[in-house]
């Protein structure tokens, strides 16, 4: 006789599990509720077999974002998010957004009332349906044999995927989980995707003085067309281009002279995000602009393209334009370097350089959005060919909401024994500071997070409403100082908490990691930023004329 079968809300938790592991899935982000019960119980039973690893938060903010960090540290491997109904879904918009204008697969399995409750107030009970719009790919189910258009979404992966599971009580199993012994294998088989042979590249003709600008995600296919071509690299740091010698560190401040405006040709690839001068250079009807193509949410380039391609090829170009820029970035980042090293006080800038430094090969680094993401870019060093370090950051949107959740996640899809840093401002730290909540017997990575508090927003000193005649409305409006005793804010999480006053005691403390995750903070100013951005401005002058 055949054993009894469990309820239908049970056997469908249980279905769509198999159907995220059996994609590849390996990490289940859970924030527990009543109608999401049944998910549960299933990646409980999945985890307990060694199917995957299950983690728990009590925000939902926080677990779409750890979720997100999962995908960004490690990229063969995606995660699944299970959250109950009502405004727990609308907590995870933020992360299905920047996952969306990524390209990071995430996958969200929400818990729903049947649809005969919907429109009749019931409790937590909303329209979830498409409540991420075009954001994420929706199916909306309520029975097992609905899974098959799931499962075929599921193995093409891409960006988000959103389950909206309806489940009716009884929501707890009422039967155990009999699993085959090929599910219950600890060590899955890699899931195997057919795919296109790729398209011959495009070539690109010499002559033209061109750069190559990578943005977030370029990858090193970017690096290897500026070295085919004899091209200058501008590379983002979380470009995965930002490597060789043809790398120019201070490409922002160079754009602004001269030799930015003798550039006849760009080739774009990732998503450039961070400088204002790229932006203005891509925008130049003056310039050609040819642009792998972008796999992100929206596709289309926010400037006027050329030539797109999902690759480019060069032949050797006149080696003359690319050592001009060589010569010009060696005395311009001495320059900066001798700026810094007469100013007699830490500044955000020497954290930059010091948090790069850290960075070993194999390692990784996770870097806030705002101020210090743009310092990292001016004191970053191009690393060697070879040398792999993971610099990741959430670019999509480039919001500051998720960051410590996020870090958290990139951090635990690491190899045991890597080396895990994340860099971000004092207010990207209070915006996520509940994701360093997790129960005592949750896995927690090795991860050191710096922390630049200049008690406040201080990249708004640099644009237009930091200048002197807004100097009454600045604080209420834009540089919001906050008080917050981070230690003691550390102290509520048990989180290892370091306060460094010197270059020497932040160099310290980057070598001497406690294991786990620790804060690290870096007490700086913030009335300063704008005149000492406005010197490096002026430091670019005299070499560029």
């Amino acid at each position: 006789m055949s054993p009894p079968r469990a309820n239908p809300s049970t056997l469908l938790a249980r279905a769509l599990i198999d159907a995220v592991l059996a994609a590849g899935v390996r990490e289940l982000v859970l924030a527990p509720g009543s109608r999401n019960a049944p998910l549960a119980f299933a990646a409980w039973d999945a985890a307990s077999l060694g199917r995957c690893r299950l983690h728990t938060r009590i925000d939902e903010r926080s677990a779409g974002f750890l979720g997100l960090g999962l995908g960004l540290g490690a990229s063969t491997s995606r995660a699944a998010v299970i959250c109950t109904s009502g405004t727990a879904v609308a907590n995870l918009h933020p992360a299905v957004l920047e996952a969306a204008h990524a390209g990071v697969p995430l996958v969200l399995l929400t818990a729903d009332r049947p649809a005969s409750l919907r429109g009749t107030g019931s409790s937590q009970t909303t329209d979830q349906v498409r409540i991420f719009g075009a954001a994420a790919e929706f199916f909306d189910v309520a029975a097992e044999p609905d899974l098959e258009p799931v499962r075929s979404a599921l193995a093409r992966g891409g960006g988000p995927t959103h389950v909206n599971v309806q489940f009716a009580p009884p929501l707890v199993p009422d039967q155990p989980w009999l699993q085959s012994s090929a599910l219950q294998s600890s060590t899955p088989g890699p899931v195997v995707t057919r795919s296109a042979p790729a398209p011959a590249p495009v070539a690109l003709a010499p002559g033209p003085r061109t750069v190559v600008v990578a943005g977030d995600g370029a990858g090193p296919a970017a690096r290897r067309l500026a070295e085919a071509g004899n091209w200058p690299l501008l590379a983002e740091p979380t470009s995965g281009a930002r490597t060789g010698d043809n790398a120019i560190r201070t490409y922002r401040l160079l754009l602004d002279g001269s030799l930015g405006e003798r550039i006849e040709r760009v080739v774009v690839a990732g998503h450039p995000t961070l400088s204002r001068p790229v932006t203005a250079l891509l925008g130049r009807t003056d310039v050609e602009v040819c642009s792998v193509r972008e796999p992100g949410f929206w596709g289309a380039r926010p400037f006027p393209v050329a030539t797109e391609a999902a690759a480019f090829s060069a032949e050797p170009d006149d080696p003359a334009w690319l050592e001009e820029w060589r010569a010009a970035d060696r005395v311009l980042a001495a320059e900066v370097d001798r700026l810094l090293a007469d100013e007699g006080e830490l500044t955000p800038w020497h954290v930059a350089a010091a948090v790069g430094r850290a960075v070993p090969p194999g390692g990784l680094l996770f870097v806030g959005a705002s101020s210090p993401i743009r310092d990292l870019d001016l004191m970053a060093r191009p690393w060697p060919v070879g040398e792999r370090r993971k610099v990741v950051a959430n670019r999509g949107l480039a919001g500051i909401d998720g960051t410590v959740s996020s870090a958290i996640g990139a951090a635990l899809a690491r190899p045991p024994g890597a080396r895990n840093l994340a860099l971000m401002g004092d207010v990207t730290f209070l915006h996520d500071a509940g994701g360093l909540v997790a129960g005592p017997r949750e896995a927690r990575p090795d991860l050191s997070i710096v922390v630049v508090n200049d008690d406040g927003g201080s990249i708004f000193t640099v644009l237009e409403q930091g200048a002197a005649q807004y100097a009454a409305q600045y604080d209420d409006l834009f540089g919001t100082p906050h008080g917050v005793d981070l230690a003691a804010l550390c102290a509520a999480t048990r989180t290892p908490h370091w306060r460094v006053e010197s270059l020497p005691e932040l160099e310290q403390a980057l070598t001497s990691p406690n294991g786990g995750v620790e804060v690290i903070e870096v007490r700086v100013r913030r009335d300063n930023r704008r005149a000492i951005d406005a010197r490096f401005r002026a430091l670019a002058g005299p070499q560029l004329s």
